[in-house]
């Protein structure tokens, strides 16, 4: 294979605690008997790895705290390869965390106290300028401040450099144009598409109609996630398909968009197909399902080009 493409990414950094139980509890309600387990996380972080993992040459903008889970983060991420000398150590704010219930079926309830994350700025991306404008793509999540990844954009598009944007988590309210103007590629999933656009996406129909109202917002390529049904990808070039998801048994759904838009961005900056990109990025988020965690779950190339 040719040289790795540089890829940037632009997010956050947690440490999950997990704990999985028969089933995720009610409000007021205690279950006894579940299993636990510490990984690092966060989108961003797990994106990072995910792109690394998959063949990226892949470089981390993010903050954490100066406390002993900040190193930890940081120290495993330099060790899958990712370059970390942009992760700023916040002196205030400790690292995030997210508390994670997942039940029998793989399905997951997701607490977050963002920390550092949200003390990440955009003179923190400016200081990554060099970067993004050597990087083949850019991807951003929902996870750090709307301002930060804004700028990002804007410099990732000053630059010709396509930007990939994953809108999670679901967005309380739309997103301004002046930032959605600036992205190359959204993969928004059912949910996060319809607080985009205020459609309610539950099937390929309601997807591809989400998908217009981004195309027409200035978004050249928007991916649906639409979960065990695939993935809705419409361009601005007039292409509409379905793409089949892979039939898996699910353990822990936790990174599995995280795998998908990790992968989707290394397969699109090594020139593939779009239909091959999202080919390849539904087999990794495949793969990812299988094992519980974030970050362990994430498949490495040679699994992703077995599968």
């Amino acid at each position: 294979m040719a040289s790795k493409p540089k890829i940037v990414v632009v997010g956050s950094s947690n440490t999950d605690m997990i704990i999985k139980a028969d089933r995720i509890p009610a409000p007021g309600e205690t279950i006894v008997g579940g299993t636990f387990a510490t990984a690092p996380g966060g989108k961003g972080a797990n994106q990072a790895v995910a792109a690394a993992r998959a063949g990226g040459d892949v470089t981390f903008v993010a903050r954490v705290g100066d406390d002993m889970l900040g190193a930890q983060a940081v120290d495993g991420y330099a060790k899958e390869g990712i370059d970390v000398s942009l992760i700023q150590r916040d002196p205030k704010l400790a690292t995030g965390v997210a508390l994670i219930m997942v039940d029998a079926t793989g399905d997951n309830s997701i607490s977050v106290a963002s920390g550092a994350n949200f003390a990440l700025t955009p003179a923190d991306v400016e200081r990554a300028a060099d970067a993004i404008k050597s990087a083949k793509m850019v991807v951003c999540q929902l996870e750090t401040p709307l301002e930060t990844i804004q700028r990002a954009a804007e410099l990732a598009r000053e630059s010709g450099v396509p930007v990939l944007l994953d809108p999670a988590p679901a967005p309380s309210e739309p997103l301004p144009n002046s930032l959605l103007e600036r992205v190359s590629i959204i993969k928004p999933n059912e949910t996060e598409a319809s607080r985009l656009t205020g459609i309610e996406v539950v099937d390929e129909a309601t997807a591809k109609l989400a998908a217009e109202k981004l195309l027409a917002l200035g978004i050249e390529t928007v991916v649906v996630t639409l979960g065990a049904a695939g993935s809705f990808v419409a361009t601005k070039d007039g292409a509409r398909v379905l793409v089949p998801a892979l039939r898996v048994d699910a353990v822990d759904a936790t990174a599995a968009g995280d795998a998908y838009s990790g992968a989707l961005a290394v397969a699109l900056a090594e020139g593939k197909a779009l239909s091959d990109a999202v080919a390849f990025a539904t087999k990794a988020a495949a793969l990812s399902v299988r094992k519980l965690g974030a970050q362990p779950s994430l498949p490495s190339r040679e699994e992703i080009d077995r599968a």
